[in-house]
């Protein structure tokens, strides 16, 4: 038998396996029990959330009979008669699903009105799914509109977009909308344990919220995740490993940077800089993993009570809580966020890195840079930054050689403007660089 990936394979097929769609629900379960349908509905929401998933159990809810064949609409469909399974196999005739990024125009809908006349073949309803429905044009719109407000008893629209502000008001109205949510990462790697349990694949739990980290609210995106790194890992699904496939910076390794910066130490800063790139690691995923590390930072300086002490990295975040000021954190973070975004306008990916960290530290608030740090933990090994001094600095040799002063050449006659000083009543030493300056016509005087 072939293969089948998991986000198909554990799709949910009634209502109590759906996942963070709570509300979802609630509103249609009830709907369902007290037979109060609406004849269109939109779900709303981003990809790999369950609006297709929802399309096809509410279609089964419609047209369920029942294991005796005798049942009626149901919030809890059989799952074991022709219609059901039909509908899970995708072969049931009166479930029409159309993808309106390839059928938009005003042919493919006057097609479709004109087949939704005819009743159910072998069903309760006749269901059409519309998916990515703003991608219609806008004569398609305009020729559903009539149907979509009174459409036959038998029929019910179901329509689905990523991008509601492109569906035209007057399809709005006519629809009963529901919003659903991006998933949490919580619940994500919480599901991604469960499938692992069944499918008997070893796992650590902390690649599980990489893993549900990196699928930013979408269900399907984190099993498709998950598939990546259960053939990448052949099986060991190891925080390493997914490390490695991703491609994300270790949090020791931003650890080390943040306690660099803490420390105003640009040496260091500069060798976990390239340090970053020596591995071939992302230098903007490395600005949202430090996005990121701020942001529990600043949860940790606002709320300490909820560190977690169980998380590997827990006392180095307290640390950097503590060497960090508040707005110092939110400087940073902001910096992080923007060099992100504008990292594609630099010349390379490594200046930009590097820039944006130069900026951090020359930005900092006045009471950071003159503040007494403790050296954070995971920086014993590096020495606090030196008191300031108001001795000149020693330059190099070379830089010595180049800024070395000249020697100043002796005006053109010193014994005259000794003479003139000592009858005015001045010391010599209080001469005015001018009042010594040679006059071309052979005279001196003093220039006002």
């Amino acid at each position: 038998m072939a293969y089948q990936v998991l986000a198909r394979k554990w799709r949910p097929h009634d209502f109590s396996t759906l996942i963070g769609q709570d509300h979802v629900v609630r509103a249609l379960t009830h709907a369902l029990t007290e037979n109060r349908l609406h004849h269109a509905y939109l779900f709303t929401g981003t990809r790999g959330v369950g609006k297709t998933t929802i399309s096809r159990i509410l279609a089964k809810c419609l047209n369920c009979v029942g294991e005796d064949g005798k049942g009626g609409i149901t919030a809890h469909p059989c799952g074991v008669c022709e219609a059901c399974r039909a509908i899970d196999e995708d072969r049931f005739v009166d479930y029409i699903e159309m993808d309106a990024a390839s059928t938009r125009g005003i042919d493919d809908m006057v097609s479709l009105l004109e087949r939704a006349k005819y009743a159910p073949t072998n069903a309760r309803f006749k269901v059409y799914m519309i998916d990515e429905v703003h991608q219609l044009t806008t004569q398609a719109f305009n020729a559903m509109l009539k149907t979509l407000e009174e459409p036959p008893e038998y029929v019910k629209f179901i329509l689905a977009t990523t991008d509601p502000q492109k569906v035209p008001v007057t399809v709005l109205s006519r629809c009963l909308q529901f919003n659903l949510k991006s998933l949490s990462p919580m619940l994500i790697s919480g599901h991604m344990e469960e499938l692992l349990k069944k499918e008997g694949f070893p796992y650590e739990l902390p690649a599980l919220r990489m893993l549900a980290t990196g699928a930013r609210g979408s269900m399907r995106d984190g099993l498709s995740l998950l598939d990546q790194a259960i053939a990448f890992s052949a099986g060991n699904l190891t925080l390493e490993n997914v490390r490695e496939m991703l491609g994300t910076i270790d949090s020791t390794t931003l650890i080390r940077l943040l306690g660099a910066l803490a420390n105003r130490d640009p040496v260091q800063v500069m060798q976990v800089a390239d340090e970053i790139g020596a591995r071939s690691l992302s230098y903007t995923q490395a600005l949202q993993d430090m996005a990121l590390l701020f942001h529990r930072i600043s949860i940790v300086q606002m709320l300490p009570a909820s560190l977690n002490p169980e998380e590997p990295d827990s006392d180095a975040v307290k640390s950097l809580a503590q060497a960090f000021a508040p707005d110092e954190v939110q400087l940073y973070y902001q910096i992080a966020i923007h060099a992100r975004n504008e990292i594609s306008l630099a010349p390379d990916e490594y200046s930009g890195f590097t820039m944006a960290l130069m900026r951090m530290m020359a930005f900092a608030p006045a009471e950071a840079k003159n503040s007494k740090r403790p050296v954070v933990a995971p920086m014993k090994g590096l020495e606090a930054p030196a008191p300031h001094s108001t001795e000149a600095p020693v330059l190099p040799a070379p830089m010595a050689a180049v800024l070395k002063p000249e020697p100043q050449v002796p005006s053109a006659s010193p014994v005259a403007a000794k003479t003139a000083s000592s009858a005015a009543g001045k010391d010599p030493g209080d001469i005015p660089p001018w009042e010594e300056m040679p006059v071309l016509t052979g005279s001196k005087k003093k220039i006002n």
